[in-house]
């Protein structure tokens, strides 16, 4: 089944395209999701609201705007987000064992082993080094566009046009 014909059956709300598009998004966005989490049970359940977020929701994707891809995983970096920013994950992670933060680490280097292979790092270091920097506080830290701002010193206005920038550069590499 193309994507065309999944977004037909997921905008007829048919049970069977949910549980593809399960299958196909899945592991990318858990992917995503537990890069910026750390944490593999919270990791599950963002993936779970992701997709029922992108069920409820799939009326408001426009193709227009962008892939449909971007889209799901702008929704589940935002869910991402918005857990790091709660209060209760927050006290969570202050109680943690130091025994979890030496999996952690592993789990970290197994994940940017998995970004290399799929060669995204190979073409963001093929960008200018103000656009790794922002790139890699934007996406692979999770860091808001304000708060890379503030991390860079850098007025929010050119921040989202470095960015917008960037991105464009690094589409061009991977039209290549």
């Amino acid at each position: 089944m193309t994507q065309e014909e999944l977004l037909i059956q997921i905008y007829k709300k048919d049970d069977r395209a949910f549980t593809l598009l399960y299958d196909m998004y899945s592991k990318s966005l858990f992917s995503v999701i537990y890069n910026l989490i750390r944490d593999h049970e919270e990791a599950e359940d963002i993936l779970q609201e992701t997709f029922v977020k992108i069920w409820k929701n799939i009326d408001s994707y426009d193709e227009s705007k962008g892939r449909f891809y971007t889209w799901i995983l702008n929704i589940s970096r935002n869910a991402s987000i918005d857990k790091l920013r709660s209060k209760g994950f927050n006290n969570r992670q202050k109680n943690l064992s130091s025994d979890n933060f030496v999996h952690l680490l592993d789990d970290s280097n197994k994940l940017n082993h998995k970004i290399d292979t799929i060669g995204i790092k190979e073409f963001v270091k093929k960008l200018k080094p103000k656009c790794i920097q922002i790139l890699d506080l934007l996406f692979f830290k999770g860091y808001t566009q304000q708060e890379a701002s503030e991390e860079l010193q850098i007025p929010l206005g050119t921040i989202k046009t470095q960015n917008r920038n960037c991105i464009n550069d690094l589409r061009n590499f991977l039209k290549v």
